[in-house]
């Protein structure tokens, strides 16, 4: 049965390697390379949303062949906003850690 109070946030959302219709869902920019579970939920935490659940046994959709994660999160926002906040607070957390 669908659950329409949380929303999955898919790791393959984030990747930068991915073309769109692999499952990327935004601008190149807003992305990184090959992201973690672990910065996925670090991400979702800094940018102060509760997570419900995360799997990183599962497989995206869009690439059956490779094993990816997810995060679930109340839905209380849009689905592109609650992506644009993670995205935000992922890049800035990779770009101090290349610094180091």
């Amino acid at each position: 049965m669908k659950d329409y109070e949380h929303v999955v946030i898919w790791l393959d959302y984030f990747n930068k390697t991915l073309p769109r219709n692999k499952g990327r869902r935004l601008q190149k920019e807003k992305c990184v390379f090959d992201p973690s579970l672990n910065e996925l939920v670090d991400a979702s935490k800094a940018a102060g949303l509760e997570i419900k659940e995360s799997d990183d046994k599962v497989r995206y959709p869009k690439r059956p062949y490779v094993r990816s994660g997810y995060v679930i999160l109340p839905k209380n926002m849009a689905k592109t906003k609650l992506l644009e906040k993670i995205s935000e607070k992922l890049v800035s957390k990779r770009a101090k850690q290349n610094k180091k």
